[in-house]
């Protein structure tokens, strides 16, 4: 294949579609948790994933899968911990079982918070992706994420991650 193979060519427009989406509904996303909740897109991220772990077999997220999961290196993710952790929406303790192991908790605030921010987070979420199906480029995209299936969330037990 050349650099102006046809197949190419696509690829990279899906590639330039899918990131212009994602830039799209993550800038719209941001400016309503930020300003009806003081929280970035990352921040409401984390505490999301870190509100679902349990203590049951396999509870516990490692500070590697945190990252993953919202995207970010882990210092950056550790950096974040840290940030909402001096906001008193996160804290950290000693593993009971391995004492070099660290897990860190959603507190009370910070499962407050991102209750009240969910709703925030779901509305910018369909505005951008109503916004998005307008243009012709971005609207097989849009249909494509709203057909994803993912699985129930589960209820919320107690929230730990090892860091």
């Amino acid at each position: 294949m050349t650099a102006t193979d046809p197949e190419l060519t696509a690829l990279a427009q899906g590639w330039c579609a899918l990131s212009l989406l994602h830039g799209k509904i993550e800038a719209h996303i941001e400016r309503a948790l930020q300003s009806k909740h003081r929280l970035s897109v990352r921040e409401y991220s984390l505490l999301d994933v870190l509100s679902r772990q349990h203590d049951g077999d396999g509870g516990h997220l490692q500070m590697k899968q945190v990252a993953d999961a919202v995207v970010l290196s882990q210092s950056a993710t550790t950096r974040l911990v840290t940030r909402l952790e001096d906001r008193g929406l996160l804290e950290r303790y000693l593993c009971p079982t391995d004492r070099r192991g660290i897990y860190t908790n959603v507190t009370e605030a910070g499962l407050a918070l991102l209750e009240e921010a969910r709703p925030t987070n779901d509305a910018a979420l369909r505005e951008a992706l109503d916004e998005a199906a307008k243009n012709p480029e971005l609207e097989p995209l849009v249909r494509a994420v709203e057909s994803l299936k993912t699985p129930a969330v589960q209820d919320r037990p107690s929230t730990a991650v090892a860091s």
